[in-house]
């Protein structure tokens, strides 16, 4: 059984890639993501598209816990409006708190498959540099 196309786009999105749109078909030869296997160089998609089923069944499985935790981050502003009601108080950070968790299932994916996170998610960690 194959990743769906749409598996395929969710990893991608999910890793921090950009959109291919109509403009250039993504093969396993011709790919704008590329990563190393051992020795190997190879095309996310050819990643994707070459996994067993147990290595899909694990890769669905992140897919859907991050499809949870982006839901919750969504879900998230239904209580921006309220800083204390009753003996509840909100959690200023809950959003950022949850972008977190959420970037975390990101990049443990991308590590499953063995690709790097785009600049745009990045490794978790900062960097400082001096211009």
């Amino acid at each position: 059984m194959a990743l769906t196309d749409q598996q395929l786009m969710d990893v991608r999105r999910h890793a921090g890639y950009p959109v291919a749109g109509t403009t250039m078909t993504i093969t396993d030869d011709q790919d704008t993501v590329y990563l190393r296997y051992g020795m190997l160089q190879m095309s996310l998609h050819k990643r994707l598209t070459s996994l067993s089923a147990v290595e899909e069944a694990q890769v669905i499985s992140y897919l859907s816990t991050i499809a949870t935790l982006e839901a919750a981050v969504s879900s998230a502003s239904d209580n921006l409006d309220t800083a204390q009601a009753s003996v509840w108080v909100h959690n200023a950070n809950e959003v950022s708190d949850r972008m977190g968790l959420l970037n975390l299932w990101r990049r443990r994916m991308c590590e499953f498959i063995g690709v790097n996170p785009s600049p745009t998610l990045g490794n978790g960690g900062f960097s400082i540099s001096r211009g």
